[in-house]
């Protein structure tokens, strides 16, 4: 199936100040899909935090075994269920959860990476992983919202790996958050500029 205009237009406009690409395979199957443009985007915008997330922990925590390509697929398609439940797009509802990763499933995805869309939601089960307050992360600071439970268990995952005092973890990751969290005008306009339907 072709992409609609605008669908097509929220996956490859680069966006002021521009968003990365999702990778190629999401970016395939949203297309196979017809996803609703105002998904893709907001797809985008969450993909192009975690990338900063994920950068950021590199240079800042190289000792935080991270898995980068699960993070950056899991917040490219954490809300892909939006395609089946579309209504939870502009309104509540974690329907689109359990849809999100029986389709990546379905779609030959490995459990590994499909979990993601199940799993966004739920960063205080015991067997979260770092790869999952990532991507809960991303999924909130893209627009400003701060949950500081969640970042609290990701500050309890940086001075495990680090060694460093609690307060110099904090520090250091309010600092990136409130940077990203400068940006969030910008990736809320540009998923308001694409229609929730095709």
């Amino acid at each position: 199936m072709t992409p609609s205009n605008s669908l097509h237009r929220a996956l490859h406009t680069a966006g002021d100040p521009p968003l990365r690409p999702l990778p190629a395979p999401v970016a395939e199957l949203l297309g196979s899909l017809a996803a609703p443009p105002r998904l893709a985007a907001h797809l985008r915008a969450v993909h192009d935090v975690a990338v900063r997330l994920v950068d950021w922990l590199e240079q800042h925590c190289p000792g935080l075994d991270v898995d980068r390509d699960a993070v950056l697929f899991g917040a490219a398609t954490h809300d892909i269920g939006k395609t089946v439940h579309v209504a939870e797009l502009s309104g509540p509802g974690s329907a689109h959860e359990e849809a999100g990763r029986e389709l990546l499933l379905a779609h030959g995805f490995g459990p590994a990476l499909a979990r993601f869309a199940g799993t966004h939601a739920s960063w205080t089960a015991p067997d979260a992983t770092v790869e999952d307050l990532l991507v809960s992360t991303a999924d909130k600071v893209w627009k400003n919202k701060r949950v500081p439970e969640l970042e609290d268990l990701l500050l309890v995952r940086l001075t495990q790996a680090s060694g460093r005092e609690r307060w110099e973890e904090y520090l250091a990751l309010d600092e990136l958050l409130g940077d990203i969290g400068d940006g969030a005008d910008h990736r809320l306009a540009f998923q308001a500029a694409f229609p929730v339907s095709g």
